[in-house]
């Protein structure tokens, strides 16, 4: 039997993310300051963010394979995180009207005891059709995306926001890239299709 597999986060999208895979899980909460450094662009933000989410929680499952991630959204060369209001979701989603927005998710899957680290970052690439005030302050309080970095959710009716996407995996624009993560398991022997 494969060691265990903890997944650092408690994320019900992660979760539902990871479920896919079939593979036995538990999630914890790692703690850890997510400010950005000064001068840190996206990819190096996001990454490390993964890392450590990961190897916080290495006290307490040292013999587990530990997932860590973190997201970010970038727009006119700016970080964008989670609004938290709606008056902030509603600038965001303004702003991304009629704009490309990338998303940057760090993934990174850990071995404690072995001090074993596979890391990547995965981009992904929003083209926002032309929303109007009436759209976005509709969707707003339909969906309520106050805790999703951009201010909607994909998997829902932020669908509908969309022009286009632009990407390897569907699933790094909710929060976890499958095709990486699957990809880093079978390089450390959990095959979810064995």
């Amino acid at each position: 039997m494969p060691d265990s597999l903890v997944l650092a986060s408690t994320s019900p999208f992660r979760q539902a993310l990871l479920g896919k895979l079939g593979l036995p899980f538990i999630t914890a909460a790692p703690a850890v300051d997510e400010t950005p450094r000064p001068g840190e662009d996206a990819e190096t933000l996001v990454t490390r963010l993964a890392v450590a989410k990961a190897q916080a929680l290495a006290a307490d499952y040292a013999d587990s394979w530990i997932i860590g991630s973190d997201q970010v959204c970038v727009l006119d060369g700016m970080i964008t995180g989670k609004p938290h209001t709606s008056d902030r979701a509603c600038a965001q989603l303004r702003q991304a009207s009629g704009n490309a927005v990338t998303f940057y998710t760090g993934l990174a899957l850990y071995h404690p005891r072995s001090q074993r680290l596979l890391q990547c970052c995965e981009p992904f690439v929003v083209h926002f059709r032309d929303l109007s005030e009436g759209e976005i302050r509709a969707y707003i309080e339909k969906e309520q995306p106050l805790q999703c970095a951009g201010s909607f959710k994909s998997e829902g009716l932020g669908i509908c926001l969309f022009e286009r996407l632009e990407g390897r995996d569907p699933n790094t624009l909710v929060g976890l890239p499958l095709i990486a993560l699957s990809g880093m398991l079978r390089t450390v022997g959990i095959n979810p299709l064995e």
